[in-house]
């Protein structure tokens, strides 16, 4: 299990935000890289809470990427850019990644994630407060598989653009549609810190 330490992130006023997004945290071969290290992972199809496989609720797999010297710098700009967000859209009080980043793979004939929130409790010891989703595959590579977050009465389509990250509370509401064709490859990760108050 993972556990990567954040510095406390920049206060530079808060509103209240539903997500945030960051372009260009990673370079194309970077992307490629994570991509060569998530596709040599043992995959295993996605559980719900308590570790039930439920297929009408969500259909995809996962690998887990620990911190090691292949991943450090994946960690490195996954901290740096939830560290920004943080402290410009979400003013949560986190104290870093304390689970391993999931590598997710949608495929075509029904791979999604059906309206759910990140509710867990991450290592046992801290709740999930800030959720990262990063853009992996071309969009060009799939059909559907829209990454959605609630955001008043309509829900509001994230940009597919390779490289692109959504940060949003782990307590908002958000889903993937169905896959139509192709394959979706995104990376999540949970940022952890003390209980809300």
């Amino acid at each position: 299990m993972a556990v990567y330490s954040l510095a406390p992130s920049p206060s530079l006023g808060i509103g209240e935000n539903s997500f945030a997004t960051w372009d260009g945290g990673f370079t194309p071969e970077q992307i490629e890289s994570i991509r060569t290290l998530g596709d040599a992972l043992p995959l295993n199809r996605a559980s719900v809470s308590g570790g039930e496989v439920a297929d009408n609720i969500r259909q995809s797999e996962t690998g887990w990427i620990g911190l090691n010297p292949d991943s450090t710098f994946i960690y490195d700009n996954l901290g740096f850019i939830a560290r920004q967000l943080n402290g410009q859209f979400f003013d949560l009080d986190l104290f870093g990644f304390v689970e391993d980043i999931q590598y997710t793979v949608y495929r075509e004939n029904g791979g999604h994630y059906g309206w759910h929130i990140d509710r867990g409790v991450s290592g046992g010891q801290a709740p999930r407060k800030l959720s990262l989703v990063l853009q992996l595959s071309d969009p060009s590579e799939y059909e559907g598989g829209d990454l959605e977050v609630f955001t008043g009465q309509e829900p509001t389509q994230m940009e597919k653009k390779q490289g692109f990250v959504v940060a949003f509370p782990s307590f908002v509401l958000h889903r993937v549609t169905p896959i139509t064709s192709g394959t979706r490859r995104t990376l999540v990760v949970w940022l952890s810190g003390p209980k809300f108050r």
